[in-house]
Parts: C-alpha cells; sequence; structure tokens
C-alpha cells in the first residue's frame, strides 16, 4: 500500500478555554485537519516555536500555511494601520521559516488566507491592511465570525484554473488582502472587485495560495486533493533514489 503522505498543518497559539482549563494552546480549527485527511494526508500540527523549522520540513510532504492573525507590517516595510489590531510575531518568524525551508526543498504548499499573504510577504510583496477602506464595502469579512461569499474567476491556464475550472464560489474572511504582488509571485484569480484572491509561484510542483477558506467548503476537496497528489513526484522520486534491498545487502 502506498505511504500516505504527511502534511504540516501551522496552528495558532492562542489563550483558550475548554473543559476546567483557561490557559495558552496551540491549536487550529478541526476543519483542516478533517480536510486534510479526507484528501488522502496524514496531518500534523505545527505550533510556533523557536527552533526545527529544518528538522520539521525535512520530515513533512507538503505545507499548509493556515489562516489566522494580520502579519507584522514591519515584515513588508510598513506602518502598522490602527485596523491591524492582533499581530503575533512569533508565528510570522516561525512560519516564514517554515515557508523558506518548504520552498528550498520544492515541498508542496497550499497558503490559506493569511497563508497567502505570508507566501506575498515572504517573496517581497506588500498587503493592503484594511481593504474596507479601499473597496468601500465589507463583502470580504461582513461580521465577526462571518464568512462572505466570493466569486472569483480563475486565469486560464493557472494551476488553479486546472484544479478548480475558470470560476468559483468561495468563503472569505478577510479585511486584509495582497497589494503589491511579490517578484515571480503570479496572480491566478481575483474577485469582482478586482481583489487578489489567488497567486502561484511558477516552476514549482505545487505552490498557490488563496485568499478564501478551502477547508470551509464541505464536500469540495479539489485543493486539498491536488495538494496531496503534488507530493506524488518527490516521493516517487526520494524511493527511485534509494538502494534496492539486495543492493544494500550487497554493499552497493
Amino acid at each position: 500500500m502506498a505511504r500516505r503522505p504527511v502534511i504540516g498543518l501551522t496552528t495558532y497559539r492562542e489563550r483558550a478555554k475548554t473543559l476546567v482549563w483557561d490557559t495558552e494552546f496551540a491549536l487550529l480549527h478541526n476543519v483542516y485537519v478533517d480536510a486534510v485527511a479526507r484528501a488522502g494526508g496524514i496531518p500534523v500540527l505545527l505550533p510556533p516555536q523557536e527552533h526545527g523549522a529544518g528538522e520539521v520540513v525535512a520530515r513533512l510532504d507538503a505545507l499548509v500555511l493556515s489562516g489566522g492573525s494580520d502579519i507584522a507590517p514591519e515584515r513588508y516595510r510598513q506602518r502598522q494601520d490602527p485596523r491591524t489590531a492582533v499581530v503575533r510575531p512569533w508565528r510570522d518568524d516561525w512560519e516564514l521559516r517554515l515557508l523558506d525551508q518548504a520552498l528550498d526543498r520544492d515541498l508542496p504548499v497550499l497558503g490559506v488566507c493569511r497563508g497567502a499573504q505570508l507566501l506575498n510577504v515572504a517573496l517581497g510583496g506588500t498587503l493592503d491592511q484594511h481593504i474596507p477602506d479601499t473597496l468601500g464595502h465589507q463583502r470580504h469579512c461582513p461580521a465577526p465570525g462571518v464568512f462572505g461569499k466570493i466569486e472569483v474567476t480563475l486565469r486560464p491556464g493557472s494551476v488553479l484554473a486546472g484544479v478548480l475550472g475558470p470560476e468559483v464560489k468561495v468563503a472569505c474572511y478577510h479585511h486584509q488582502a495582497i497589494d503589491q504582488v511579490a517578484p515571480g509571485l503570479e496572480v491566478a484569480g481575483r474577485s469582482d472587485d478586482g481583489t487578489v484572491e489567488a497567486v502561484e509561484l511558477p516552476g514549482r510542483r505545487f505552490a498557490v495560495g488563496v485568499q478564501w477558506h478551502p477547508e470551509q467548503d464541505g464536500d469540495d476537496l479539489r485543493l486539498f486533493a491536488a495538494l496531496v497528489a503534488a507530493t506524488a513526484d518527490g516521493r516517487a522520486a526520494e524511493q527511485d533514489s534509494e538502494p534496492s534491498e539486495g543492493a544494500s545487502r550487497a554493499g552497493l
């Protein structure tokens, strides 16, 4: 039986309450875990920590940069807007190191919401810190805890169009978005108001970021299935480079 790929999922580190405990937790919405598992991967949580990014990535088959708090604006050379109210510098640092290692190894990467923004920032792009001011509406984040429903048009020939088709209706929850696109990164999709909703890094096995939340799409596992499928080439190459059992015994 083929080995199921190990998919790393970045997590929050926040104070929370559960059972008798009110303390700091490393946590993530379980819909991410379910989506990866149902798509054929083995989900592994990667909470923010000081060391070990290289060792962790060496043990992964793919990486998911999950959603969460705003990225610290100094990471993309801006002053902090008053609406950029929740930043987690230690999480930024951990995930940027994970992403650097993943790209260096050409590991398949899927950035979700904050993860798409992180991909852009890591490669030298910037963010619009509060898109309601730019767009004049709040359809991308209607209210706390409420997902917006957005139509996204995907660029013909893009990886994402190949996975999802030319148009897709998605669940969004973001007040920030990509502003200046990083060098080398390509826009793969926009909403009808012009907001960048998807980006891709060409020349990679699979390196995409989506501003929406595909883990909220219920039975539509196409993006996670594409991520899992992209791990196959890397694992096949590893197997090809390993000596056969007979060769190992013969000292070859």
